[in-house]
């Protein structure tokens, strides 16, 4: 008897030891080639590190949390570094490499005009959601602060956030658009001038003989190349640059602040996810394509962005996931998606009307028609510029709340919580670049 037992829990240990092989074989399977779920695991556990090093649960002292956070922090820094590193000279290539490859100037004025009216109307139409989830939710009246006021506010106003420019600055402030010295605009990082020059010159290719027009494509080609062959190396490093960002956000914020401004959270989320339903709407209209099919295809991307925070972080694998997953022409996805990256900011306009709104409510700042509609032109001139960087988009607000006489000291009040909530802006801001491209991909079809 005892002879028998003693096989039995022997047969016992090979067994389990087998099953936990085939459960390691098949979580290998299951995340291999699959960076979303990657990128998922990676967030769920950074969660979980990011409450465990956090002050607020007394495991460690608030000087001890922010070292450990900085370094489960470092390989998402690299990463980031790793990308802004060839994100200027990806953008000059791809940009020219689209324009190049249209067939006339006549189809390059076609389709600008095109992508610049499509543009504006969807930012106007994120604006307006945004306008209408504000006014209706109403967040500001559960703030808690009922004491602050306008006066109070402005006492404490930051510094150095100008408005937009006026009547008589407009003229310089176009003209600054152009780079008198392009390296230079490359050097500080100037997106939109390096934007509007790599157009001048694509525009200008198109004038030249082929064998010119092919010698430059060629070379730009190979720029290209050399570039996403440092976002491949890059992308290895991305569900342990996930797992630090977000063990470190958690660590930083803490649930406290997360909760205590509630309502102004669900009210921007719930004015992205009409927004994304807009973008599925247009994907069955004018693209003629599955939403759903959609989704799979550009989740890598959506994760990535919701991970990072940076748009121009993901512009690479925009690209790749376009050409390659969507079927995207790369006439239009090599121009469209580095311009969208740039100007095409939805979600974070629709993020800045919410917050205007906000804090609005929070100040006792009433806004009337005519203050609306100000907003209104405001974020859609200034989200053009907006940098596609984590926090771009705070950097705008401070001008929109300036442009309708609300305290700049109130973002005081959301800075915290504003890398969250760029996470799910950023996501539905590449979502927006990918829609436009599968729009503009089936427009030229038809042409």
């Amino acid at each position: 008897m005892r002879a028998f037992l003693r096989k039995f829990s022997q047969g016992m240990q090979l067994n389990e030891i087998k099953s936990l092989q085939s459960l390691y074989t098949y979580l290998d399977r299951l995340v291999e080639g699959k960076l979303w779920m990657k990128v998922l695991i990676g967030i769920f556990l950074g969660g979980i590190a990011g409450v465990m090093i956090s002050p607020a649960t007394g495991l460690m002292p608030m000087s001890m949390s922010q070292v450990v956070g900085n370094w489960l922090a470092l390989p998402g820094m690299l990463f980031l570094k790793l990308v802004q590193m060839i994100m200027i000279p990806l953008i000059f290539a791809s940009i020219i490499r689209g324009l190049g490859n249209n067939e006339s100037l006549e189809q390059i004025r076609t389709t600008g005009l095109g992508v610049l009216i499509y543009f504006i109307a969807t930012t106007v139409i994120s604006i307006s959601l945004g306008l209408l989830v504000g006014l209706t939710l109403k967040p500001g009246t559960y703030f808690g602060q009922k004491s602050l006021s306008l006066e109070e506010g402005a006492e404490t106003s930051l510094q150095g956030s100008g408005g937009i420019p006026g009547l008589m600055e407009v003229p310089g402030y176009i003209s600054d658009l152009l780079p008198e010295n392009p390296l230079a605009s490359m050097v500080t990082g100037e997106m939109l001038s390096i934007v509007i020059f790599a157009i001048i010159i694509g525009i200008a290719m198109i004038s030249l003989p082929n064998k010119h027009i092919q010698i430059l494509l060629d070379l730009l080609g190979a720029v290209q190349e050399v570039c996403m062959t440092v976002v491949k190396w890059s992308m290895r490093l991305v569900p342990f640059a996930v797992f630090g960002l977000i063990a470190q956000l958690i660590a930083n914020t803490g649930i406290d602040a997360i909760s205590g401004i509630g309502m102004y959270i669900l009210a921007v989320i719930v004015g992205l996810v009409l927004l994304m339903i807009v973008y599925l709407i247009l994907l069955a209209l004018l693209a003629n394509t599955n939403p759903l099919a959609f989704l799979k295809d550009i989740r890598d991307v959506q994760l990535l962005a919701f991970s990072t925070t940076s748009s121009a972080a993901v512009m690479p694998l925009s690209l790749k996931t376009a050409d390659e997953k969507l079927k995207v022409r790369p006439a239009i996805s090599e121009f469209l998606i580095p311009i969208g990256t740039t100007i095409n900011m939805d979600g974070t306009a629709l993020y800045q009307c919410i917050s205007t709104v906000f804090l609005a409510q929070v100040f006792g700042v009433e806004l009337t028609t005519m203050n609306l509609v100000l907003v209104v032109v405001t974020i859609v001139t200034a989200s053009i510029g907006t940098p596609a960087i984590p926090g771009g988009g705070v950097i705008v607000l401070a001008s929109v709340l300036q442009s309708v006489g609300i305290p700049t000291s109130g973002i005081v009040m959301i800075i915290g919580v504003d890398r969250i909530l760029g996470m799910f802006r950023t996501a539905v801001n590449v979502t927006g670049d990918l829609t436009a491209c599968m729009v503009f991909n089936k427009w030229s079809e038809k042409k």
